[in-house]
């Protein structure tokens, strides 16, 4: 049984109107016992959006101490965060020391890493899609992921990997996994090395996929790699997706042969029993 939610957003991220205590009331009544809020932060987001896709971490850290006080004994309260990596070159070594900072000067309890520009684009929009094929959109997704598992340091686990499926133009989302199987490993195998995981991100299923974050061929093998670490998160952006299909993620991975997944305080990892 999973009972903590690991990727949530709320107002402060630019995606979500959700007040933090709506989150958490709504968390307390599905029955959770810990909930990490996790507000997008991302650095040099591109302009011609208008989303800043950034928060004060001043006020991010007192409104969430409020509510933490408010909710003692009702349910454990964390506060987190997931960073927006960037990979290009003009630009990484200025995130990756923003970031850095970033983390060394507030008590975040977990830090997430994602990625979710690729070449100054969001691939959220269509515009980028209408440069490229879908093949090599997704090759320059697993090849931004790689060199940011590279640079970063400041990351407990890489958020939904593969999630860039959600955006793939047409109706066929099942991408043909084996065109990435290698570098896949390379990603996986960094994670491994330098003690950082990956999660299970239920909004795949959310967003009408077959699968979730990352499809289950990557799980397994992250398992057969001697991976441990994995958080469970629903990416909610409004307190009725809190949760999400998270019977079904507990049945997944025991299917997968995984018997545990973990959760983070203090930057530091426990493993709870599915």
């Amino acid at each position: 049984m999973i009972t903590a939610d690991f990727h949530t957003h709320t107002a402060f991220s630019s995606d979500s109107e959700a007040e933090p205590g709506q989150m958490i009331e709504r968390a307390i009544r599905l029955g959770l016992k810990t909930l990490c809020i996790t507000d997008h932060y991302d650095h040099l987001f591109p302009e011609q959006y208008g989303l800043p896709f950034t928060f004060d971490p001043e006020e991010y850290f007192a409104r969430l101490g409020e509510c933490r006080e408010k909710y003692c004994g009702q349910i454990t309260l964390l506060c987190g965060v997931e960073l927006g990596l960037r990979d290009e070159p003009d630009i990484l070594p200025q995130c990756a020391a923003f970031y850095r900072a970033l983390a060394e000067r507030y008590p975040f309890d977990f830090v997430i890493g994602s990625t979710h520009v690729l070449s100054h684009t969001d691939p959220y929009y269509p515009e980028y899609w209408d440069k490229r094929p879908c093949s090599e959109g997704l090759k320059d997704y697993f090849s931004a992921v790689e060199t940011a598992v590279q640079s970063y340091d400041c990351f407990q686990v890489y958020g939904h990997l593969d999630y860039l499926v959600r955006y793939l133009p047409g109706e066929n989302k099942n991408y043909c996994l084996p065109d990435f199987a290698d570098r896949i490993d390379r990603i996986l195998k960094l994670l491994i090395e330098r003690g950082a995981g990956i999660e299970l991100n239920t909004a795949g299923w959310r967003y009408g996929l077959p699968f979730a974050h990352p499809r289950a061929e990557i799980l397994l093998r992250y398992r057969e790699l001697g991976g441990e670490i994995l958080t469970v998160g629903s990416d909610a952006h409004a307190p009725e997706q809190l949760a999400g299909d998270f019977d079904r993620a507990a049945k997944l991975l025991r299917s997968l042969g995984f018997r545990y997944y973990t959760v983070f305080r203090e930057r530091r990892p426990e493993f709870l029993p599915l």
